[in-house]
């Protein structure tokens, strides 16, 4: 083990928050620990949600009005992330929209090849901590992402 190398300091470069548009107090409280870091490292920051199509019924999603509302409505959220990040003294910060497929295999098989973060922060899904399947997505991109991830409580 080389000593010198343990005394580098481990410093972020790029870093991505994922965002729940349904989950508002995992999202902020991932949101304030992501800003805190962007700012305080002065990294670009990538702030992402991803459209969920579980959350459209069958009906609606054979209206187009319908989903271009949901999508408007992601990217809405989306972009006031970005600008609380902005007010919060974040330098650069880019809004990431994306839709279609698993949240989480959206995140991995696109996004993180996209924006090239080397951390990934994310919500611990406190809306629905009863469930087998939804609270599972921080916990399934934590073994999942080649990059680190932390996941805030």
């Amino acid at each position: 083990m080389d000593s010198k190398s343990m005394s580098d300091p481990l410093i972020y470069r790029r870093i991505l928050l994922t965002v729940d548009e349904d989950d508002n107090t995992s999202s902020e409280r991932a949101f304030r620990y992501a800003t805190t870091l962007a700012r305080d490292y002065a990294v670009p920051m990538g702030i992402c949600s991803v459209m969920e199509s579980e959350d459209i019924n069958i009906f609606d999603s054979l209206t187009p009005s319908k989903i271009q509302a949901k999508r408007h409505h992601v990217e809405d959220v989306v972009a006031e992330y970005v600008k609380m990040a902005e007010a919060e003294g974040v330098a650069h910060v880019e809004p990431l929209v994306y839709e279609g497929g698993d949240v989480d295999d959206v995140i991995l098989d696109r996004v993180i090849p996209e924006f090239k973060p080397d951390l990934l922060v994310t919500g611990a899904d406190t809306q629905f901590a009863h469930s087998k399947i939804a609270g599972a997505i921080g916990p399934r991109l934590a073994r999942k992402a080649p990059i680190s991830v932390i996941v805030v409580r």
